[in-house]
């Protein structure tokens, strides 16, 4: 196995996502957990971009041992000069400098010809290595340059003494066949490179950072420059979970690994999405919620009986505790059976029957179907009284300037008994018709509604309290539409009164 070195830009090329900027307390925070998670280098930020930039670099370096500690300075003295120092506690410290090698970036940014930007880059190394000797450089635009003349300029910063030299895909324009071929072009043309760690840092504009860095490694790469969550410029870096999960699900593959405690991967996820307020999509690999939950009835079957039948990782080697079974509308029997003994019913199979109908058609009403709501439905099914009095149809109408009116319909033994009245309230108009059907004379002593779950669509929650001679009674009714959920909890306060008096 080739071990592969982790450079973690996130507090540099990271913090250049538009809104995260971060302070340095919260910059020392992520080196901490990065230190954690057991990165090899952090890129800990640019030093002469600002005073605070200067701080938090100065700070890391004094305080986060046991990792290398990388400042960014462009080719130029003062930057140089400013990384040294903000580096100097470092125990192990990089100096990381760079300059374009494009000739769109020669002509149009820079305004260079190459003999002296080769000659820039030459003094950036020489003067870098004044302060350590780890010295990295980065040819910036390298998949864009003329490749014959990147693999003079890599030669040359090598003989004066950089370490890592770096291939960016500044832009993410390169697609990973012609990555993987560049990679191998350096190898083949530069004679001293075996002198150096051929490092790449891809960036996501065709979503193709990650791939990049893969083939890159393929081909011989033995450091990858990438961030947490894939935060960066634009579109993006290569996300280091990506990176260093796939090294580790396919070792045949790839016959290459990293330092990174995997089980730390999901914790700085969070952390950085937090400090930085940049949400990491449902749907994202590794670290997204979605990531390791199964809602497909087929899936979830699957899983259950073996899980490698549809998940290649193991949330816990992320450090995400468990899989989940999202319980929705397109979820099966099997799935429905093993929430509910997580929960800790046994029900029987004509109990499952039923309660899984009801599920289905609570799923049909809302996006989510939550524990709380599954322990409704069971628990209205396995309490079930003998139903003298069933709900059939329910129609109000209600509003400002509007007398609430309530249809209802009811059945009752083998008849179907409607009746239309008027109320205070919709729940009022209701409870008076199911009282003009019924001819109960019960009085209504507690009328309780609460939310089982967040959310607009959440499964609401009645419980009324019923006294008729003497004997009191509790009565429980669960919908999405409170109002019907009013009515199922009178009619079955209702039917527990009949079942007494019986």
């Amino acid at each position: 196995m080739r071990r592969i070195k982790v450079f973690d830009t996130t507090l540099r090329d990271g913090e250049q996502s538009p809104g995260a900027s971060m302070n340095v307390e919260e910059k020392l925070q992520v080196a901490r957990q990065l230190q954690r998670l057991g990165v090899d280098i952090i890129e800990a930020g640019f030093p002469i971009a600002s005073p605070g930039d200067f701080e938090a670099v100065r700070r890391i370096a004094e305080e986060i041992k046991g990792v290398t500690i990388a400042g960014l300075a462009r080719a130029k003295d003062e930057d140089i000069d400013r990384a040294g120092e903000a580096l100097k506690p470092a125990q192990q410290r990089r100096i990381h400098t760079f300059i374009a090698t494009s000739d769109i970036h020669l002509q149009y940014k820079l305004r260079m010809s190459r003999e002296a930007v080769l000659d820039r880059a030459v003094r950036a190394v020489k003067r870098a290595r004044q302060y350590t000797d780890d010295v990295e450089f980065s040819a910036e635009d390298a998949t864009r340059s003329d490749w014959d003349y990147l693999c003079k300029v890599i030669e040359a910063v090598i003989e004066a003494g950089a370490r890592t030299v770096n291939i960016p895909d500044t832009v993410g324009y390169a697609i990973p066949q012609e990555f993987g071929e560049l990679i191998e072009y350096i190898k083949n043309k530069v004679p001293n490179i075996d002198k150096a760690v051929i490092s790449v840092h891809c960036h996501n504009d065709l979503g193709l950072a990650v791939a990049n860095s893969l083939t890159a490694i393929l081909k011989g790469a033995g450091q990858v420059e990438c961030t947490i969550n894939g935060i960066g410029e634009r579109a993006g870096n290569a996300a280091m979970e990506e990176i260093v999960m796939a090294l580790k699900t396919r070792p045949r593959f790839f016959e290459a690994d990293t330092g990174i405690v995997t089980q730390e991967i999901y914790k700085t996820s969070r952390l950085v999405s937090k400090i930085t307020g940049m949400v990491v999509q449902p749907n994202k690999a590794i670290v997204g919620a979605n990531a390791f939950a199964h809602e497909a009835g087929i899936h979830q079957d699957g899983f259950l009986k073996e899980r490698s039948t549809y998940e290649i990782m193991r949330p816990e080697d992320v450090g995400i505790p468990q899989s989940k079974l999202i319980l929705g509308k397109h979820s099966g029997r099997h799935a429905f059976k093993a929430r509910l003994e997580e929960l800790g019913y046994r029900l029987t199979e004509e109990e499952l029957n039923r309660a899984f109908e009801r599920f289905k058609r609570l799923a049909d009403q809302k996006k989510y179907i939550f524990d709380e709501d599954i322990e409704t439905l069971v628990s209205e099914e396995v309490s079930k009284v003998p139903e003298l009095y069933r709900l059939i149809d329910l129609h109000v109408t209600s509003g400002i300037n509007v007398k609430p009116t309530a249809r209802i319909k009811l059945g009752i033994d083998d008849k179907v008994i409607e009746k239309t009245e008027e109320g205070d309230g919709p729940v009022d108009a209701v409870y008076r018709a199911i009282q003009a059907i019924t001819e109960t004379k019960s009085s209504l002593l507690k009328f309780e509604v609460k939310s089982i779950t967040g959310g607009t669509d959440a499964l609401g929650e009645v419980t009324v309290t019923l006294e008729e001679d003497g004997r009191t009674v509790r009565g429980h009714g669960a919908d999405t539409d409170i109002i019907v959920a009013s009515a199922k909890a009178y009619i079955n306060a209702l039917n527990k009164l009949a079942a007494r008096r019986r």
